[in-house]
């Protein structure tokens, strides 16, 4: 028998888990810069994917009762396309971004996927844009032109460059969401997230650690090591599995807008951390990009093809 008071309490632990995500991952960026700073980006690739191959066959041994759960001849090829695509990319292009960019800037520019998710869908004719995703896009696209107009105006090349690494690092996301839907329908997200995580781990720590090895090992204290833990563990692998399931309680469209929060905090974090300053053109850019992705995420479902 249904349980109303049973039902809201449940909604409510959801939301104030949603809530509390939201603040670990936007702190996550500053976070993330910090670590990105004392290990640079190769050493820090090598710590992550060393901890996460761990957390996918320990997610695989619990949910699946073993290490490595079957999977068709047929679906190896487009699960390594995948974890290419998913982790081996994405995640390199997105460390090298947040590298030479700053937190504030990382979390704008990588809350920009839905607008790439719409136009490669469009590109494959999967979908056809209506009216409102076509102006949420256009809107999208002036912020973001609007957001890097100051860094190219006052030649700040590096950090220019690094937010367009995170472009690409969003459009590769928004690629291995797309190709990731048949695998999940197929498989289910725990064996999807599972192996696509394992197979884009190893080209990527034996390229970092035969590159950095040594390096990482004397850099690698306790404290930050602790920091990479909960960076990587907590906020990366745990913070999806509980987003999962705060969706299946809530509703994709009641958690999706809560998204647009984490830019405001990723931009708390780092002006009270970092010192980020922040121009109105800045914020002006931010606002309309992020305004452009919500109108067109929210549209009416599309016409599909």
């Amino acid at each position: 028998m249904h349980n109303p008071s049973q039902h809201q309490r449940l909604q409510n632990m959801a939301l104030l888990a949603a809530i509390g995500l939201i603040l670990i991952w936007g702190a996550n960026f500053t976070v993330q810069k910090y670590l990105l700073t004392i290990l640079e980006p190769t050493s820090f690739l090598m710590c992550r994917y060393v901890v996460m191959p761990v957390c996918a066959l320990i997610m695989f041994r619990i949910k699946c009762g073993e290490f490595f759960p079957p999977l068709p001849r047929a679906d190896w090829l487009p699960m390594t396309i995948l974890g290419l695509i998913g982790h081996s990319l994405h995640t390199t292009l997105a460390a090298w971004g947040a590298h030479w960019s700053t937190p504030f800037s990382s979390s704008v520019i990588l809350a920009c996927g839905p607008l790439f998710t719409l136009l490669i869908l469009r590109i494959m004719k999967l979908e056809r844009m209506g009216a409102r995703q076509l102006t949420g896009v256009t809107v999208a696209c002036m912020g973001v032109m609007i957001f890097l107009s100051q860094k190219i105006m006052h030649v700040q090349w590096q950090a220019s460059l690094g937010d367009l690494i995170l472009l690409t690092a969003a459009c590769s996301f928004s690629l291995y969401t797309i190709k990731t839907k048949p695998m999940i329908e197929r498989h289910g997200s725990w064996i999807t997230m599972g192996y696509a995580t394992l197979i884009g781990s190893v080209p990527i720590f034996f390229i970092t650690a035969s590159l950095s090895w040594e390096h990482t090992a004397e850099l690698i204290t306790p404290t930050i090591a602790f920091i990479l833990f909960l960076s990587v563990f907590m906020s990366a692998f745990m913070g999806w599995l509980v987003w999962g399931w705060i969706n299946a309680v809530r509703g994709v469209s009641k958690s999706a807008p809560l998204m647009y929060l984490m830019p405001v905090v990723a931009g708390v974090f780092s002006w009270l951390i970092t010192g980020e300053e922040f121009t109105t053109t800045k914020i002006l850019g931010g606002l309309m990009a992020l305004a452009g992705v919500a109108l067109s995420q929210f549209n009416p479902n599309p016409t599909q093809k």
